[in-house]
Parts: C-alpha cells; structure tokens; sequence
C-alpha cells in the first residue's frame, strides 16, 4: 500500500503543471491506462478467440442437427470441437479478471485513513470539488446533487451511461453477426447445460455495463474513475478489435 501510494503521489506530482489540484485524478486515469496497456495483449488474444468461435458456428449449427436429441453427446463434441481447434470459451473473462487487483487496491487506497501508520495525504486529493476518497452518498449530503461534488459525479454518470450503451449496441452487433454466421438453425438451445450457461452469459453481457452506474455510486471516486476510464477503454478497445 505505500508503495502504490508513493507512486500515485509521484505521477500526480509530474502531472501538476497540467492538471493542479486535480493531478492525483488524472495520475489515476493515466495508471488505469498502464494497467489496460498490460493486458491489451490478453485482450487482442480475446478478440482473435472471439472470431476463431464465430468461425465456427456453422459447424456447431451441424452438431446440432445431428446430435439435437441427445445433450450430453453434443455437449461432448462441441468442447471437443474447441479443444481441436485450440479455442477457449471462456478465453474472454481473462483481461477482466486481471484488473480486478489493481481496482482492489485503489478502493483500499482511498479507503484506509492511515498508511503504514502516517496519515493518508491521498485523501485530501480530490478531482474538481469532489474529494477522491468521498462517495456518491457524501456527495449528496455535501451540496446535494448539483453542488460542487454532485455536478462532478453527474458528470461520470452521464459518461457511463453513454458508454454503456454504446457497449450494448456493440455487444448487440457482435451477437447477431455470430448468429448470421452459424445460419438459422444456429440459434436453437440445444439443452445441454454447459452450453445453455454460455448462451445465457452472452445473453446478459451487453447489459452488465449498466452495473457501472451503480459500482461508480458506491465506491471511493479514486476508484470510480479506474471503473470509468477502464470501461470507456473497453468499448473503445473492442471496437477497434472486433471490426
């Protein structure tokens, strides 16, 4: 912990000229960047994954037809299918997981009133009106939701909502291109639990950006802006990969 605060302190330190009293905020955008450029290469491997098993949908669409009255059998050579072609159905979850410690450590960070025994000086950061260890509730009782504070959280609700929704219309757009792909018969249940599960898991993806909302809401505003920024880089990211 101090450790990573020494180094928040020092980035926000190289960041003052540009960014003043807000440069430990922007030294949080700027370390959620270094943390998305490290498992870009995991994400880039994501995507081809992605491609490798929209490829192969019309072949599943033939197991489907042949093996339809028997789930277990098709369930059997479906993963038989991606362990052949090398492909993972769960290769995706990996960039999400591995930024999960770096947004722990941030909501630690900016939780914790000591540091090694020293007061956290991080706390008296803050981005624009809004103190960097404050929440969405203290924002409320602080000048309400147009105050100082409130404006700044209204500001980072109406940047999740919009990319959100834009993960939604690209998570939409991917979903109906793999459906194209596999043709009509594609699309059946095939009652095999394993396979139900992942169906189910796509069929709730594109609106689990919509929990953003909430997550930015309740957790420390250092914290909500890793959520934003990395969110935002996500849709961006994806975008660009899966075009």
């Amino acid at each position: 912990m101090s450790v990573f605060a020494s180094l928040v302190e020092h980035l926000a330190d190289l960041l003052r000229p540009l960014f003043g009293l807000s440069a430990a905020a922007a030294a949080i955008i700027v370390f959620t960047a270094l943390v998305r450029l490290l498992v870009h290469p995991l994400s880039r491997a994501a995507a081809r994954g992605q491609k490798a098993r929209a490829a192969l949908q019309p072949r599943i669409a033939e197991l489907r037809r042949k093996h339809g009255k028997n789930p277990e059998k098709l369930q059997k050579a479906v993963l038989e299918l991606h362990a052949e072609e090398k492909v993972s159905p769960l290769s995706g979850c990996l960039p999400s997981l591995l930024q999960l410690p770096a947004f722990f450590l941030l909501y630690h960070l900016f939780s914790s009133g000591t540091i090694g025994g020293e007061p956290n000086d991080l706390l008296t950061h803050r981005l624009l009106d809004a103190p960097l260890g404050g929440r969405w509730a203290d924002a409320l009782g602080d000048g309400g939701p147009f105050g100082g504070a409130g404006l700044v959280y209204l500001g980072l609700f109406a940047v999740v909502a919009v990319v959100a929704y834009a993960s939604y219309r690209l998570s939409r757009r991917m979903m109906d291109a793999s459906a194209a792909t596999a043709g009509a018969g594609a699309g059946a249940d095939p009652q095999a639990p394993g396979l139900a599960a992942m169906g189910g898991v796509m069929r709730v993806m594109p609106f689990m950006s919509f929990l953003t909302l909430v997550t930015v809401a309740v957790v420390p505003l250092a914290a909500a802006l890793y959520v934003v920024t990395s969110t935002t880089w996500s849709v961006v990211e994806r975008a660009v990969l899966y075009r």
